[in-house]
């Protein structure tokens, strides 16, 4: 008997469940249309150069020189992160604002 109504109860749950996820996923025209991303031009620049050291070849360049495109790529990596104007968390951020809102709440 328990386990009938168990099924009984899931059943009533996945069909519920079942027409939402039918109908986000047959219905194309609700999609807003993603215009490309325009990037800046000195972040181009940069991601071309980024792309050029990348595409070298290295094995004829002297330790001194591969320590040059090194601390180049550093830089630039550093600068791009920069320019980003994101906000950025870490895990234990994360973790100690939700552990503070479930106190708070």
């Amino acid at each position: 008997m328990k386990k009938t109504t168990l099924y009984l109860l899931m059943l009533i749950m996945s069909i519920s469940f079942f027409p939402n996820t039918m109908t986000a996923a047959g219905n194309p025209s609700n999609t807003p249309a993603t215009a490309p991303i325009e990037v800046p031009a000195h972040v181009q620049v940069q991601l071309d150069r980024l792309n050029e050291i990348k595409a070298m070849d290295k094995s004829d360049m002297t330790s001194s020189e591969k320590k040059a495109l090194r601390k180049e790529v550093k830089v630039i990596k550093s600068s791009l992160r920069d320019s980003n104007s994101g906000i950025y968390l870490s895990v234990g951020a994360i973790i100690i604002i939700v552990l503070l809102l479930i106190l708070l709440l």
